[in-house]
């Protein structure tokens, strides 16, 4: 019998990586259990009807009828078929999918998926992540960056600041407040720029908003930098060894010397902190109300899969009432923008009907899960059969949490092995499969440890 894994995920010094990432991607396929597995990297989540059919015609074709959405906004393909990565590339390569080969693993960069659509948007990052793709591609040394490596641009609204990034950059208002702030010899840059964070850093780095994309971009290059000198083989910030770590201050004078205008800031917003006025939650589904007539849906996946009939009813509204485009979610949703009003509840009650979550208070809201079996040979259990089976039976949470009912509006997340994939950022509901059963526990930077309750699988439904 294995032993136990730990009730919730332990801090751990930074791993001596001794190899490349062999991170999955569109061109570097992953042999999984059910077949092989391909990861398409989309920056800002970012995708026209035409590239949307050509993923739901790969996995059509060549996969197993389904796309997997996942934390940074990917998409997956699964069952993949021996041999079919020629035809895959192709498929890719024809929508635009892939403007550099060389480059389509390290294109991870997650944006605020409502910038620009709700009435009380702040500034659209969406436009800095668009160029700061264009130059990570035409970025010789930035072939070496893992497929871990993460830029974060947030609009200002707090939603994808804490989700984890390596280089985050929070948009600040076109008026912001003067900080308490260290000029280290530079003026600030103007107002409607960014605050640069670099990893775990809490110390921030004010930046103009047309040097945000280079900014960067020079972060990432000089992290490339560290991680050769320190031996250590790093894949991420948070993985460089003492004495050999990366924060906002070390990154200035890099910054400078690329022509880029840092101004240190001793402390910023908290990364996550929400901020007023009362932006739309873009991890809620629902509709979203923009300027005048102009209405975006947002839809999220049951456990992250979408079948590719549901996937082309995205794209068909995308296509027929909505501006032409999709955009994926770091929650494993999808927003459809530019949808009149009067088509809006219409269109949603469609997506209703075709078994995507489409109201707040749907008990899949803030549901996920791992692959599990049979997907992935290292899980114990079939996860996501045990989390519908559970849910079915009335809870999200099988047998509850030890120290009482579970906190309101904190994700649930089942796992089939003490990795955890795919697991949220923050403070979750944790449902590891062990050996013994499922262990559930509260988890996350500000909780403290405490025993965890174990209960027995719920019954699978045939």
């Amino acid at each position: 019998m294995p032993p136990s894994p730990s009730t919730r995920p332990q801090a751990a010094a930074p791993p001596l990586r001794d190899r490349g990432d062999a991170c999955p991607g569109a061109l570097r396929l992953h042999r999984a259990a059910d077949g092989h597995l391909a990861r398409i990297r989309l920056p800002a989540g970012d995708l026209t009807v035409r590239q949307a059919a050509a993923l739901a015609d790969a996995a059509d074709l060549l996969g197993d009828g389904h796309l997997s959405l996942t934390s940074r906004g990917n998409v997956e393909l699964r069952g993949l078929a021996e041999g079919c990565g020629g035809r895959l590339a192709a498929l890719l390569r024809d929508a635009g999918l892939l403007p550099s080969e060389r480059h389509e693993r390290v294109r991870n960069i997650l944006a605020s998926p409502l910038a620009g659509l709700d009435r009380h948007t702040p500034s659209d990052v969406r436009r800095w992540a668009r160029e700061l793709d264009a130059l990570l591609c035409a970025s010789e040394s930035a072939t070496a960056l893992s497929g871990r490596f993460l830029f974060v641009l947030d609009d200002g609204r707090g939603d994808v600041a804490a989700l984890g990034g390596d280089v985050s950059l929070l948009a600040e208002p076109q008026s912001p407040p003067e900080p308490e702030a260290e000029a280290d010899g530079e003026r600030p840059g103007p107002a409607g720029g960014a605050l640069l964070r670099v990893g775990d850093d809490p110390a921030a780095l004010r930046i103009a908003g047309p040097d945000v994309p280079r900014a960067a971009l020079a972060v990432a290059e000089a992290f490339l930098t560290a991680a050769a000198a320190s031996g250590s083989g790093a894949w991420r910030v948070r993985e460089l060894p003492d004495g050999h770590g990366l924060t906002a201050r070390d990154v200035a004078a890099a910054l400078r010397s690329a022509g880029i205008g840092a101004a240190y800031v001793t402390e910023g917003p908290a990364p996550g902190a929400r901020t007023s006025p009362p932006y739309a939650d873009s991890a809620a589904p629902g509709i979203v109300e923009g300027p005048d007539d102009d209405r975006a849906l947002s839809v999220l996946a049951p456990l992250g899969r979408l079948s590719v009939a549901q996937w082309r009813l995205l794209t068909a509204i995308a296509a027929g009432d909505g501006s032409g485009a999709l955009r994926l979610t770091p929650w494993r949703g999808l927003v459809l923008p530019g949808l009149p009003a009067a088509a809006a509840p219409r269109r949603l009650a469609e997506l209703t009907t075709a078994g995507l979550v489409t109201d707040p208070a749907s008990p899949w809201h803030r549901l996920g899960a791992c692959t599990g079996r049979p997907g992935c040979a290292k899980s114990l259990t079939d996860v996501r059969a045990d989390a519908t089976a559970a849910l079915a039976a009335g809870t999200a949470v099988p047998g509850g949490l030890p120290t009482g009912p579970a906190p309101e509006g904190l994700p649930v997340y089942w796992s089939g092995c003490a990795r955890r994939c795919g697991h949220p950022h923050g403070t979750w509901i944790d449902v590891l499969a062990t050996a013994e059963g499922y262990r559930v526990a509260l988890v996350g930077p500000d909780t403290a440890p405490a025993a965890a309750r174990t209960a027995a699988p719920p019954p699978t439904a045939p």
